[in-house]
């Protein structure tokens, strides 16, 4: 088993999928080295969808965000964030067919991640939560319904509570020991904005993540999502989001919950509807009252752009946080909460 953490730095693992954990990581290698990514293995849209349905490989695609966002080698890093506009592989990211061509050569996905690590320069580990090909599955058992897949899951417009669901992976999962090791021995452990069933939820359930995080005696943070995901979690306070991550994961873990308090412009805000999204309200007494510290700033960054090449069939937001201002809360709150222990 690999150490995710080798030097005397503050050690912080980052729990998530996606965008989200790429952001925060892009920000948070800035104040230390010793990062461990920790990464949703549910993925099966888009490009990754693809790989995995033609190929038998296990997802690369939130694996790959996480290694260019730890990586120091620019032209490397351009590389395999660059997707195919046209032919055969139209889509495709180099990053995905890259990771793939490696499992499939080694026969093992971590031998492909660390060897992919290594041509990235990448700085800190990249660590997939579990290493059993897994499909999510979101059930309400009252009602008799049940969703499979994570791009199905993502594309719905769920017709009951989604507090009342029961989220799983099918086969079960085993954690990798690698992640839970980095849960063990990190400083601080921050929980990524994301979509919370499809992003957050696959990694929280996975059998033992819970209990890890229960025991970790790290700072444990959850930077709140900007904004609410349409169809699904429409009119979720921040509260609530952070009742859901507790909920999924089984225990109340958290330490702190970083929140933005930043309203949009209405330039914005017009841009935030069009995607379908709403600024994620602020219920203070809610927040005041639960076991968790609390903190908002100013933390709305610019919304991104799509890309072009974007074709196959994927949801990204492009609502961003200010990944500067969150990382430089996240050390101020880890400060906080250390000094009173």
């Amino acid at each position: 088993m690999k150490d995710p953490f080798v030097q005397a730095e503050t050690k912080i693992a980052v729990i998530g999928g996606g965008t989200g954990s790429f952001t925060i990581l892009s920000a948070l290698k800035e104040h230390t080295s010793q990062l461990a990514a920790i990464v949703s293995m549910a993925d099966d849209g888009g490009s990754t969808g693809v790989l995995r349905d033609e190929l038998g490989a296990l997802p690369p695609g939130d694996i790959r965000q996480c290694l260019v966002a730890l990586s120091d080698s620019p032209r490397i890093r351009d590389l395999f964030s660059y997707r195919f506009d046209g032919g055969t592989f139209e889509g495709h990211s180099f990053g995905n067919l890259f990771l793939t061509a490696l499992e499939k050569m080694t026969g093992d996905f971590t031998e492909a991640v660390e060897t992919a690590s290594e041509i990235l320069r990448v700085k800190g580990t990249v660590i997939p939560a579990t290493l059993d090909n897994i499909r999510l599955k979101m059930e309400w058992q009252d009602v008799s319904v049940e969703l499979h897949g994570e791009r199905v899951i993502d594309a719905e417009f769920f017709k009951n509570d989604p507090r009342k669901a029961q989220l799983s992976l099918v086969p079960r999962a085993k954690p990798n020991p690698t992640a839970l090791l980095a849960i063990e021995q990190a400083d601080i452990i921050v929980i990524a904005p994301g979509d919370l069933y499809t992003s957050l939820g696959p990694l929280l359930v996975i059998d033992g993540i819970g209990e890890a995080l229960e025991q970790s005696k790290a700072t444990k943070i959850y930077v709140a999502n900007l904004v609410s995901k349409q169809g699904q979690t429409d009119g979720f306070t921040v509260s609530d989001h952070a009742s859901e991550i507790e909920r999924l994961a089984g225990v109340n873990f958290l330490d702190a919950v970083i929140y933005n308090d930043q309203a949009p412009t209405p330039a914005v805000a017009k841009r935030y509807a069009a995607e379908g999204g709403k600024v994620t309200p602020v219920d203070l007494d809610n927040l005041h009252a639960a076991h968790y510290m609390s903190v908002g700033g100013n933390l709305l960054g610019p919304m991104a752009s799509a890309h072009d090449s974007d074709v196959l069939p994927v949801t990204r937001s492009l609502i961003r946080h200010d990944t500067r201002a969150v990382a430089k809360l996240i050390m101020e709150v880890h400060q906080h909460v250390d000094s009173r222990r």
